[in-house]
């Protein structure tokens, strides 16, 4: 029996993208809050913090959603394609939107025509279409004129043609041209394996040639299918219904207890990577959320390691307490976890506040959503040694200085 060069091919990227993957979480951590956290320590011990100032800002209202500042750059008609690029999305919606963003910008630069990406589980063979998860019609429309998109793989293209290139997340022209424009003028045909040297959303001091581009494919290009944001909207709504005592407000929390084992958190809390539940509990208190609020966890299941949150916080909850039961089968059952990381991604970029209890790419490209649409009560933790803190010392650096990329495509 022989053996599908494509079957290969797929092999060999899922494995090198989840060796890329595993390096990375190894890598990255949150920067450092300790000045923040003594300072507010201090302020504490003298007595500086009342129950009404604490409570300030806790719920902050909404900024103005910011408007885009990147010009739509078009191809001139007589540009004609000179090939195809190819790509998958791997690893969740997260890694989604910095793919699409790097596929995109290699498109434009090589004039070539990009061909509508598949979405890889962390298994071969595991496989969804585009169009099962994001909304087609406003993924091609929004890149009209900027780069030609089809929507399946021509037939002329194989394993066999098909240059693999490796392209390092928020990838330059100057990278472009030394090492991969070379590979396609020489094959024609390439296909892209974005991979992550580490997680980079911060703002350049000075912009680059490929950022309105990075821009538009980053943050006015991806959406969920109609299912999904249906039921990305039904889950929103039941957390606001339940919290309708504190105006239908409630906290986000990015919580996954697969990812705090393998960062060594579960046991280990409060390591500068991420935070566990009971550190997450701790840290809500003490900035002044009562007992009352209303807290979403992106665990989808409950796990008996919760039960140190649900404790402090007897409001807390999973997609699977409150998802209708109608949808469970498809979006909680399914063999992959796809669906349930794009709702967990949109939630937490809805919810009134975000807390990520881990970082990396997640709460990077969540708070460069959230930037965009005027959220930005982002609170980073951190252990608070004494009875209570301000939850203004916790706003994330991205907001606090304005350092992350969307402040490079909103004003």
């Amino acid at each position: 029996m022989g053996v599908d060069p494509r079957q290969v091919l797929a092999g060999v990227l899922t494995v090198t993208m989840f060796v890329m993957l595993g390096n990375m979480i190894k890598r990255d951590h949150f920067d450092s809050v300790q000045t923040a956290v003594h300072e507010t320590t201090k302020a504490s011990e003298n007595g500086h913090f009342s129950v009404s100032k604490q409570a300030e800002g806790l719920w902050k209202h909404e900024g103005l959603a910011l408007k885009p500042c990147w010009d739509k750059p078009v191809l001139e008609d007589t540009e004609e394609s000179q090939g195809y690029v190819t790509f998958s999305l791997t690893n969740g919606p997260e890694y989604h939107v910095s793919q699409i963003s790097d596929a995109v910008v290699v498109a434009r630069y090589l004039r070539a025509t990009l061909v509508l990406p598949d979405i890889r589980g962390s298994k071969p063979g595991d496989k969804r279409n585009f169009e099962d998860v994001y909304d087609v019609e406003k993924f091609i429309t929004s890149l009209d004129g900027v780069v030609k998109v089809v929507k399946s793989q021509p037939a002329k293209l194989s394993a066999r043609n098909l240059a693999v290139v490796k392209v390092p997340n928020r990838v330059t022209e100057e990278y472009i041209a030394e090492n991969i424009e070379p590979v396609f003028r020489s094959k024609g045909n390439i296909r892209l394996a974005t991979y992550f040297p580490s997680v980079n959303m911060k703002k350049e001091k000075e912009k680059s040639k490929t950022d309105s581009i990075g821009c538009l494919a980053m943050f006015g290009a991806l959406e969920p299918q109609t299912e999904v944001r249906e039921v990305v909207d039904s889950l929103v709504n039941r957390l606001r219904t339940l919290s309708r005592k504190s105006n239908g407000q409630f906290v986000a929390v990015d919580l996954r207890l697969d990812i705090l084992e393998k960062k060594g958190c579960h046991k280990n809390s409060g390591s500068k990577s991420c935070y566990g539940p009971e550190d997450i509990a701790q840290f809500l208190r003490k900035i002044g959320y009562d007992k009352g609020t209303i807290v979403y966890v992106t665990e989808s299941k409950w796990d008996s390691s919760l039960d140190s949150l649900k404790d402090v916080f007897p409001k807390t909850y999973t997609k699977e307490s409150i998802m209708p039961m109608d949808k469970k089968d498809k979006f909680l059952a399914s063999e992959t976890s796809e669906y349930e990381k794009v709702i967990d991604y949109y939630i937490c970029s809805e919810s009134d506040v975000f807390v990520p209890a881990i970082s990396g790419l997640f709460y990077a490209n969540v708070a460069g959503k959230r930037i965009s649409t005027g959220k930005t009560q982002i609170l980073v933790p951190a252990s608070i040694h004494g009875s209570s803190a301000s939850s203004g010392d916790f706003i994330s650096h991205y907001v606090s200085k304005k350092n992350h990329f969307a402040y490079s495509c909103f004003c």
